[in-house]
């Protein structure tokens, strides 16, 4: 019997996937339920299982762009014994002569006064060419950039900046970490005070977690907190449900888990659907400053950067500070000036006063 595996449906609004790899060879004996390849799509990645046991005959190629329910392998199920093809079945043989053919080939459009000082500049031209490659675009790579662009062309975006003294925060780090991590067993980071800082500023300015449908603004009264998180295929923003209902300890313990879903691929589509407000963190990168692009239809996103120690005026005296820019990008269409920078300072005195963050 031929069983045909096709590209599943794997979300209400995806229509394609991209084939990312194939774990299995054309010709191979496969079991049921064993993992055949990697689909993409702007989302998620998810393995592909054998329906059935049998011999596997490969019909999509890797990076290939595929429809819902198209063929992407069949598995004959009266074949427990494949033999995978040899690959001098498909080589392509060159005739002996085929050296001299060709420069004879070269001799009949080449002058004979000439052949040598062509020959020289063709070597030339070999030894100063720069490779290149071509890969197809990944469904999530094409996802991401799609949804940017909409967001700088569709929302009137402006970015307001601050500075927040780090130092209070990073002794608390100091004098915790050890504690925290024996009781909570998950590390004491610099996320979830930003978390706590935005779920507390919400409630004083709360059009900066809403969003825009169409005509009318959705105010939520709820903080579901978008992480932008960098994965190898690429940047994803998985979300926090319910932040402002949850301690330090399951912040951080979310955001790990979430961070390492990214990076082995295991995302789920609803662990990426939805959010209210988002945080990226491009100090990691070390990005000193930069002005993120909102990630809609959210009204606003914050950008955290790299912690750098800069002289500071403090009481009349210059000091020497841990400092972090900060940057708010919003949709000017829904946050005035005022309401923005306004929030952006309620996050910084936050930030720099956290004891009751932790509380």
């Amino acid at each position: 019997m031929i069983v045909e595996i096709k590209v599943p449906v794997v979300g209400e609004s995806i229509n394609e996937v991209t084939l990312a790899k194939w774990l299995k060879k054309d010709g191979d004996v496969v079991s049921r339920d064993e993992m055949l390849c990697e689909l993409e799509s702007e989302k998620a990645t998810f393995e592909l299982n054998a329906e059935q046991a049998g011999k596997l005959s490969i019909k999509a190629n890797e990076k290939s762009v595929l429809k819902i329910g198209d063929v992407v392998a069949i598995i004959d199920t009266e074949s427990q014994q494949g033999v995978t093809p040899s690959v001098s079945e498909n080589k392509k043989t060159e005739p002996e002569n085929s050296v001299t053919s060709k420069k004879d080939e070269q001799k009949k459009v080449t002058p004979v006064e000439t052949k040598e000082e062509v020959k020289q500049e063709i070597k030339q031209i070999e030894k100063t060419a720069r490779p290149e490659r071509r890969e197809q675009m990944s469904s999530l790579r094409k996802a991401v950039s799609k949804h940017l662009v909409t967001a700088k062309n569709q929302t009137a975006m402006l970015t307001t900046f601050n500075e927040v003294d780090m130092k209070a925060i990073m002794d608390i780090r100091t004098q915790s970490k050890d504690y925290f991590k024996e009781k909570y067993g998950v590390g004491l980071g610099f996320m979830s005070f930003f978390v706590k800082a935005v779920c507390k500023a919400i409630q004083e300015f709360p059009a900066v977690n809403a969003s825009i449908d169409g005509e009318e603004i959705i105010y939520h009264d709820y903080c579901d907190i978008s992480i932008a998180v960098s994965t190898p295929k690429g940047l994803v923003v998985p979300v926090i449900r319910d932040a402002e209902k949850l301690s330090m300890a399951e912040i951080e313990m979310k955001v790990a888990d979430l961070a390492t879903k990214g990076r082995e691929n295991k995302l789920s589509l609803a662990e990426m659907t939805g959010g209210t407000f988002t945080i990226s963190n491009g100090g990691v990168f070390g990005s000193l400053m930069s002005t993120p692009i909102i990630n809609i239809p959210q009204v606003a996103i914050l950008g955290m950067h790299k912690i750098q120690e800069r002289p500071v005026v403090i009481n009349g005296e210059i000091v020497i500070r841990p400092m972090m820019y900060l940057a708010l990008s919003y949709d000017h269409r829904m946050i005035d000036g005022k309401e923005s920078v306004s929030f952006l300072v309620k996050v910084k005195e936050h930030l720099e006063n956290p004891i009751h963050l932790m509380v």
